[in-house]
């Protein structure tokens, strides 16, 4: 699971850099998660061969398929959900983030839809 995890973490931050930058390269996500530019390339190359992102060898960008959105997506969902049900619940908002991040990818889809529907009524 933990390759998972780690794999869902660059996807999800991808879509956050990209929402903020529009473009994002592998430097920018190096900076953004701390991490070295060999080791976002490593894991820009285990995306690739999944079919989860594609970089553009002409400009570098970064760019989820179809599939890669999705995962991102559903992630950053659970995260921002989770987060703010904490936050709601007294949680600080740097805690709150934490947890989310550590949970996100543990929850079962079945449990984070009924948890959402309990939140939405």
């Amino acid at each position: 699971m933990k390759n998972n995890q780690s794999l869902e973490d660059y996807l999800e931050r991808i879509l956050i850099l990209k929402n903020k930058k529009g473009n994002v390269r592998s430097i920018d996500l190096a900076h953004d998660m701390n991490f070295s530019k060999p080791s976002i390339s490593i894991a820009m190359k285990k995306l690739e061969e999944k079919g989860l992102v594609i970089v553009n060898k002409d400009n570098g960008f970064l760019e989820l398929t179809k599939e890669g959105l999705a995962i991102a997506t559903k992630t950053y969902e659970k995260h921002c959900t989770l987060r703010d049900l904490f936050i709601s619940i007294g949680v600080s908002p740097e805690v709150a983030s934490e947890d989310a991040c550590k949970i996100e990818h543990d929850l079962s889809d079945e449990t984070f839809d009924c948890l959402r529907k309990y939140l939405n009524k």
